[in-house]
């Protein structure tokens, strides 16, 4: 109120597009270098803090990084408010520890190669300064527990440390356990057990008292990674997510056929809970893609198939969840329908918004928003490979109609993210009236295109009406202005849980960007 006139705030417009600069580069590749196989990325995550990040490789391995500036931004941020700076976190991360997650095997009953490829990693909850992650391949889960180790030393030797021994080693008082590899009972790996050299000779005084050795605990630590529990023997085909529920205890597995429901705490069981196998495998007509349970509510989930549609399944329904309680998928267009239209349909990886009201898709050609509450449509549809319909019979010769691209959202679920060909990603603004629509590459410098405004604006996410957003991106050509490499695709990315911070994986090197 201002002299008897009632001030009336304007509406709040969209926000502005993010500006988004390069963070760091793990891996990065020289030019010309060439880059292994096992070494290419095919899995990343952030924990729900933000401030762990964990990748997995072809070659089995896990590797962990940690966020550093948050520690530092925290000691000095009254400090720094207290002299009206502005605070801008910058994301830092370092390498923290890796370890080999699955090796290769050969399943003998089937004759069949499993190769060690890490398919997804998921956190679960930590405890007593423990990390704990599920890793999966295309037929085993393994859940692990990252905790530091305190070194332990053996202490106080028979031998006087001063002297030599005849073999002409010099036993100190103080032995680490983790300088050489020695034995628990003080043996040594270098050597065969009951090994004693000619040249050595005992003291000629003798030794008057023998006595243990101790073992003692030192200040220095060791990460050490240890296989809790090993899920096998569960899927007869690939494995293809895996996803933990909010209740903390249980997750779910999913392959082409099967959704299982685990418990952490027991290997030796899971409960078959969806199951799409027909009798006869010729009335197959879609399988299962990607699944993931409800962020808050542990009796909901949501799985994608290969024709396009999701399915919300409530558990409390019944033991097996063969009906579903509710089905999302988008009704074809008349006279649209080619030989492709299935294949570009596969829906390739679903993500649940944070709030859990939404659910975001990735097909080949489209990212579709979908609202819960609303099964006649996608309340957004952006367009992400419309510019390679044209080409989509090359893309079917080469194979690279059926790479399987990820989606991310963002924490406070305004924008989402996925990847594309010649390294690039692209991120879409989807709250209301927003017209972001941004290209980035994976390189040290992202901001490589802006992309032209969608051709209609965009509406509430709670609106009733269809939206459809497009990227209007219809070139051939990448941000460079030269053909779009196949070979090089952006396939694995995640959004940081509470900032504007994403984590790409390109080829073998992980890039991370900031706005």
């Amino acid at each position: 109120m201002n002299g008897g006139v009632d001030e009336v705030a304007a509406p709040a417009g969209p926000p502005q597009p993010l500006d988004w600069k390069f963070s760091q580069v793990f891996g990065e590749r020289t030019a010309g270098e060439e880059v292994q196989e096992v070494d290419i990325i095919s899995a990343i995550e952030f924990d729900k803090t933000g401030d762990h990040l964990a990748t997995g490789d072809r070659g089995g391995r896990v590797v962990l990084f940690e966020r550093i500036d948050s520690r530092d931004h925290g000691r000095y941020r009254k400090e720094l408010e207290r002299m009206d700076y502005s605070i801008s976190r910058h994301p830092e991360f370092r390498y923290k520890t890796e370890f080999q997650s699955h090796e290769p095997e050969f399943d003998y009953l089937k004759s069949l190669e499993i190769e060690e490829k890490i398919n997804k990693i998921r956190w679960c909850q930590a405890a007593n300064s423990a990390l704990f992650l599920l890793s999966t391949n295309d037929k085993t889960i393994k859940f692990w527990k990252v905790q530091e180790k305190k070194v332990k030393k053996v202490c106080d030797m028979n031998v006087d440390p001063s002297k030599p021994t005849g073999n002409g080693v010099v036993a100190g008082s103080c032995l680490s356990t983790s300088s050489k590899p020695y034995l628990a009972n003080g043996g040594c790996t270098q050597r065969p057990f009951g090994y004693l050299n000619n040249d050595f000779s005992f003291p000629s005084e003798g030794i008057p008292h023998l006595h243990l050795p101790k073992v003692v605990t030192n200040h220095e630590t060791n990460l050490v990674a240890r296989c809790r529990r090993i899920y096998a023997h569960a899927h007869d085909y690939h494995i293809n997510s895996i996803s933990n529920n909010s209740d903390g205890e249980t997750f779910i597995s999913a392959d082409d056929l099967r959704i299982n429901l685990w418990n952490l705490e027991i290997s030796s069981q899971s409960f078959n809970i969806v199951d799409v196998k027909p009798t006869n495998m010729e009335d197959l007509t879609e399988v299962i893609t990607s699944a993931e349970f409800h962020p808050a509510h542990c009796n909901i989930l949501a799985y994608s198939s290969s024709k396009g549609s999701i399915r919300l399944i409530d558990l409390r329904q019944s033991a097996l969840c063969d009906s579903h309680s509710k089905l999302f998928e988008e009704q074809e267009a008349p006279g649209s329908r080619s030989f492709f239209t299935e294949i570009i349909a596969s829906i390739s990886d679903i993500k649940f918004a944070k709030d859990g009201r939404h659910i975001l898709s990735r097909d080949y050609m489209t990212l579709k928003l979908w609202d819960i509450n609303m099964d006649s449509g996608p309340v957004a549809t952006f367009q992400v490979h419309e510019h390679l319909r044209p080409k989509l019979c090359d893309l079917y010769e080469n194979d690279s109609i059926f790479d399987k691209f990820e989606c991310c959202l963002s924490g406070d679920g305004q924008r989402v993210a996925t990847g594309s060909y010649s390294n690039l990603f692209r991120v879409f603004g989807c709250s209301e009236g927003s017209a972001e629509a941004t290209t980035l590459e994976a390189t040290k410098n992202p901001m490589r295109k802006q992309v032209p405004t969608p051709s209609r604006p965009s509406r509430p996410l709670g609106s009733l009406s269809r939206v459809v957003r497009r990227g209007a991106d219809n070139s051939g050509v990448d941000s460079n202005g030269s053909a779009f490499d196949f070979a090089t695709k952006l396939l694995h990315l995640a959004w940081h849980p509470t900032e504007n911070s994403l984590a790409c994986a390109a080829s073998n090197s992980l890039y991370m960007y900031y706005a």
